[in-house]
């Protein structure tokens, strides 16, 4: 265990500990946690400020509000309803199509609106939120696949995360859809996390159930080499998520719809780890360098500019082994990147037919 924990300080990996304590707990304001946990918030101060998020039909607050449910799916055939305080995906709804007075999902199965309006309900109860408070119901644009990224989908919407320090983006992957995660973009529930470099925008292996992967598990498509269309834009929106929360460690997540291009779908001021193995790479050197810098620039594509100058061409070194003291290398530190190179038993396919909804964090 100590050769293990010695091995992944020399890799710079940082774990739960040194994120708490050295950047989540040093760079984030407690009042801008309202700003991001809460996503109906984060959308209207995206709309107000001019960042692309998916279009917002409504929302339902109280039981008593599900009369209105109706007149808010309107004439919408497409669309998703999540809870304002969810996490890693749960409670989130997606109607692909509308035959007759039926709601399709994703997977063929159809909703009656009595349904829709049971599965809000149980939205507005705090089944899904954190904490398990009472919840609003978010109903928003159904984000369509671009085309490109449609071969590595399986029935969801990948999307890419960016870690996002001080406004810099310092290391990007994009997680992908599996029958294993039930069509939804969620490391934890068996999606693929396939770093990305952050210069260009191509795509490196993949990482699926902790192993090292090259291919898709259901389509067997390359996982490398593929241009993520729009790069310098995701950028952008990632470097200006900062000036919107004022949060200095974060994670972004961005979709890319075939009609409307990358959109934000949801900020972090916790983001996970799992991004060190998508990239196999350690995080430490590159938060150093951002760390390190005595200003940071004030316009978005300048910070921009500066992440692609500082991790595009070549890996920023890795820190040496930090002392005991910092907290780094404890057992809670290494609880996410014990499966570097690891292989537990998969889990078992859900049955043929089921997938469909969004990614989570």
């Amino acid at each position: 265990m100590l050769t293990l924990w010695s091995k992944l300080r020399r890799l710079g990996v940082v774990g739960l500990n040194a994120r708490n304590h050295s950047y989540v707990m040093k760079y984030n304001r407690r009042e801008s946690y309202p700003l991001v946990d809460d996503k109906l918030l984060t959308k209207r101060l995206a709309i107000a400020a001019g960042i692309a998020v998916p279009r917002l039909y409504g929302a339902v607050a109280t039981q008593h509000d599900l009369a209105k449910l109706p007149e808010i799916l309107g004439n919408h055939k497409e669309f998703v309803i999540k809870p304002a305080h969810g996490s890693g995906g749960e409670g989130v709804l997606v109607i692909d199509g509308k035959r007759k007075e039926l709601y399709v999902k994703p997977d063929g199965r159809a909703l009656s609106l009595d349904e829709i309006k049971y599965h809000a309900s149980n939205i507005l109860s705090g089944i899904y939120s954190l904490g398990g408070i009472p919840d609003s119901a978010m109903i928003e644009y159904r984000v369509r696949v671009n085309p490109i990224l449609d071969p590595i989908s399986y029935r969801g919407v990948p999307d890419v995360r960016l870690l996002v320090f001080r406004g810099v983006p310092a290391m990007a992957m994009i997680r992908l859809p599996t029958r294993y995660s039930d069509g939804k973009a969620n490391l934890h529930q068996g999606a693929v996390g396939v770093g990305i470099d952050i210069a260009s925008g191509v795509t490196v292996d993949g990482v699926f159930q902790s192993r090292v992967v090259q291919e898709h598990p259901d389509f067997g498509v390359l996982l490398g080499g593929l241009q993520i269309p729009d790069w310098e834009a995701m950028l952008e929106l990632g470097a200006r998520c900062y000036d919107l929360t004022g949060l200095g460690y974060m994670g972004v997540d961005i979709v890319l719809d075939r009609v409307r291009g990358p959109m934000i779908l949801e900020i972090n001021a916790r983001p996970g780890l799992a991004i060190q193995i998508a990239n196999q790479s350690g995080l430490q050197g590159r938060l150093d360098c951002i760390e390190a810098l005595d200003e940071i620039p004030a316009d978005p594509k300048e910070r921009v500019r500066l992440s692609v100058e500082l991790f595009g061409a070549k890996e920023a070194p890795p820190s040496p082994p930090p002392s005991p003291a910092s907290g780094r290398g404890s057992s809670a530190d290494v609880e996410e990147e014990l499966v570097i190179g690891a292989a537990p038993k998969q889990p078992p396919l859900p049955p043929a037919g089921e997938g469909g909804g969004e990614g989570g964090p």
